[in-house]
């Protein structure tokens, strides 16, 4: 059974607790509008946060939620305003014009949130976007939310196309908006509706995903995101591995197309090296409190030096904001999990970006890393910063060791080619 302990949350920094609002009982998450570029922190319980969880057919299509409908863990806040949370919404109206961004970028995905504004609304949803972009025209895809009579209305890229679409939206209600962005081209659908193909002469490297205020009201809700293009690494022949068969643990193909890891201290460490990257993992632990591990940016060739995104699923005293052993999908000795948001002998999902030095992992679905590494650089990542390209090894930890990969898929992060501001640099 879940304890239900309460964890006060924080995105990104530190800020005064607001007060949840009394009149509104079916939001205990709300917050004081406070005009404030500091990101308010929130006490949610592990009920409610696990509730965010995304359905395993949808995480297995690679899908994770960008905001988890109580906090805003994983955001950065760019400019002073009054962003909060009520009923599960993020919500702002005042303050000065900028943006809510992801701490770290996306490159060629798949979005989709819903979007309630006010009929003189002027928002809109930025992709590709350094923190504080400076011209929408060139460091930045700024999608508008904004009036008919604006010179780009809804359904435009401001500075870049006018969209010419009949779009009627009931100020009241909720709206479903899709993006698509892979490479130069970026398509957007409103409740079903595409109203915008776009393809750019002089695409934009990676970047944040941001809301913005600007002027009136706007309500963002739903947010999650999936990325295309990565790359399976697990084969039948294990052909993008190395194997050190004089360690103790074995890594074995099983019946499925499926990884098996066993038995005592080892690693599979792959052929290739990558510095920032987006990783997507698939596995079941099949004994209760297994330990193992996914390293990245290792020094190649080292027994697992690199940093460690840990796979251990157990809990102090029933407690999931308690984890034993940093928690799935924390880096281990670093940043624990928040919460562990996986089971033993349960398939479950996990996501991995790395870019610089800010590192950020969800799991089944829910965020529960956003982490910067503001120590020295470094080549030795058990030393400092290592910003270097390494590999990626699973670890075998011991003779208890037993679990399974379904997959294993990556995606190196494109570098900025024009100017713009890198996330976790």
């Amino acid at each position: 059974m879940l304890m239900l302990a309460a964890v006060v949350l924080v995105a990104a920094g530190c800020g005064k607790k607001d007060q949840a609002e009394a009149d509104d009982p079916q939001a205990a998450e709300s917050i004081a509008p406070v005009i404030s570029n500091t990101p308010p922190t929130f006490e949610v319980d592990a009920t409610k946060l696990l509730t965010a969880r995304l359905p395993v057919e949808e995480t297995r299509a690679g899908w994770v939620r960008l905001f988890d409908e109580h906090t805003l863990f994983g955001w950065q806040i760019a400019a002073p305003a009054n962003w909060r949370i009520e009923s599960g919404a993020i919500k702002v109206d005042a303050g000065d014009t900028g943006l809510l961004c992801t701490s770290v970028p996306w490159q060629d995905f798949e979005l989709r949130l819903e979007i309630k504004a006010d009929e003189k609304t002027n928002s809109g949803i930025f992709l590709r976007t350094p923190l504080t972009p400076e011209d929408p025209a060139t460091d930045c895809y700024e999608f508008n939310i904004a009036p008919a009579d604006n010179p780009f209305p809804t359904g435009s890229l401001v500075k870049r196309l006018r969209s010419d679409a009949d779009i009627k939206l009931d100020p009241q209600a909720w709206h479903l908006y899709e993006f698509r962005l892979v490479g130069d081209r970026l398509t957007v659908s409103i409740n079903g509706q595409q109203v915008l193909d776009y393809t750019d002469p002089l695409p934009l490297a990676p970047g944040r995903i941001g809301l913005q205020h600007n002027a009136g009201a706007v309500a963002f809700r739903d947010i999650r995101i999936r990325p295309i293009g990565l790359e399976k690494l697990i084969t039948d022949d294990l052909a993008n591995w190395t194997q050190y068969p004089d360690m103790a643990g074995k890594f074995e193909m099983i019946e499925g197309g499926l990884l098996q890891v066993t038995d005592g201290r080892g690693q599979l460490e792959s052929k290739e090296s990558y510095d920032d990257f987006v990783l997507f993992a698939e596995a079941k632990t099949m004994s209760e409190n297994l330990n193992s591990g996914i390293f990245f940016r290792c020094i190649p060739g080292e027994t697992m030096n690199g940093y460690e995104c840990q796979i251990n699923h157990a809990i102090k005293d029933a407690d999931p904001l308690a984890p034993a052993d940093c928690g799935t999908g924390g880096i281990f000795r670093r940043s624990d999990a928040r919460i562990v948001a996986a089971s033993d002998r349960e398939w479950f999902t996990m996501m991995l970006v790395a870019n610089r030095s800010q590192v950020a992992a969800w799991v089944n679905g829910l965020q529960v890393t956003d982490w910067k590494d503001n120590r020295q650089a470094d080549p030795n990542p058990r030393k400092g910063l290592r910003l270097e390209a390494g590999t990626l090894m699973i670890q075998a930890h011991d003779p208890t060791t037993d679990l399974l990969f379904k997959s294993l898929d990556v995606m190196p992060i494109a570098k900025p080619t024009q100017g713009a501001v890198e996330p976790g640099a």
